[in-house]
């Protein structure tokens, strides 16, 4: 059994920043690649960033230069530092793990955490 927590969101002003936090816990490994997706209403869940277990990094184009995923594999955390929001990356946030080491998609969910961006 496996549990993604997350933390951090909140209401900001475009241009502000927030931190976005993810407590893994149960049976996962420091090796699972780790993700940050989002929904905004009305459209699909995209993927924002993933880190592997060795700290490799993928992000969707609209968030680069903007925001950095990293974890912390001692605690078992992954976190989503957000800087200069702008109103569309409104959105609930849902952190992911994958099954595996190696990335096949996300298999586990967290329950998301709401970024409200005002304009």
């Amino acid at each position: 059994q496996v549990q993604l927590v997350e933390s951090g969101g909140g209401l900001v002003q475009a241009g502000g920043s927030l931190r976005l936090s993810c407590a893994a816990s149960g049976k996962i490994f420091s090796n699972n690649v780790m993700g940050w997706y989002r929904q905004a209403p009305g459209k699909q869940r995209e993927l924002v960033a993933r880190i592997t277990g060795d700290g490799s990094t993928v992000y969707v184009d609209s968030v680069k230069g903007r925001f950095t995923i990293s974890r912390d594999n001692a605690k078992n955390t992954v976190y989503l530092q957000m800087n200069g929001l702008k109103h569309e990356d409104t959105g609930i946030y849902y952190c992911s793990a994958s099954k595996y080491s190696y990335w096949t998609g996300p298999f586990y969910w967290g329950q998301g955490t709401q970024v409200t961006v005002s304009s």
